[in-house]
């Protein structure tokens, strides 16, 4: 599994349309995104679940020991069985505990599929097939379209981060409304996924009071 664009060819289209995004592209560097490969979409909507509302060191932790609850590996039938006391200790919250008991039903029936069967949808398809698991919206797929299935041309408009470095790079008055994003968003299309990488980062940027 790979990236379904060339990075160098997502730099180069998006610097050429848009001389702001050239400017945050110089300022960062090289295109240096870390992806999820090596997750299956089940394992990779678990930990979404999990790290939901959470900060990256707890959420690890409380992964970590869900994990160590079914050894190497979670079965979607096993964490279907699991009893929710032993869940609760091993600290999701009920509504977590919820979805992911729901993500393991969906996993089951098909909704959740292997890996192969997204790489034939759309976008689109994706997005609804598995936004329909509970505990799991639009942002979260769309992240899993970005970090794991490699789609070139995905932008968030909901997401904090880039609506954070596009008003930095941009020096907007406020955040861009999620409208506002889709418009500017055109300028580079078709590598939004690259584009916004670029916003995330430009969060990390010093910017000119």
């Amino acid at each position: 599994m790979s990236l379904q664009y060339k990075p160098e060819t997502a730099r180069r289209r998006i610097k050429n349309a848009d001389p702001v995004m050239a400017n945050v592209i110089k300022r960062v560097g090289p295109f240096r995104m870390e992806t999820e490969f090596e997750l299956s979409p089940f394992e990779a909507l678990l930990r979404a679940i999990v790290h939901q509302q959470l900060s990256i060191k707890a959420a690890a932790a409380i992964h970590a020991r869900v994990t160590a609850l079914f050894g190497a590996q979670i079965k979607p039938r096993a964490l279907l069985d699991m009893n929710v006391d032993t869940l609760r200790e091993a600290g999701l919250s009920k509504a977590k505990i919820l979805a992911v008991k729901d993500l393991a039903a969906r996993r089951l029936d098909g909704t959740v599929p292997e890996l192969s069967v997204l790489h034939q949808e759309s976008n689109e398809a994706i997005i609804e097939r598995l936004s329909s698991v509970r505990g799991v919206g639009r942002w979260t797929v769309q992240m899993m379209l970005i970090f794991k299935l490699g789609r070139p041309d995905i932008l968030p408009v909901d997401d904090l981060g880039v609506r954070k470095g596009y008003h930095f790079a941009y020096a907007t008055p406020a955040l861009p409304s999620a409208a506002e994003l889709v418009e500017a968003g055109e300028k580079w299309a078709p590598y939004r996924s690259v584009a916004s990488w670029y916003l995330w980062r430009a969060c990390e940027l010093d910017w000119p009071e």
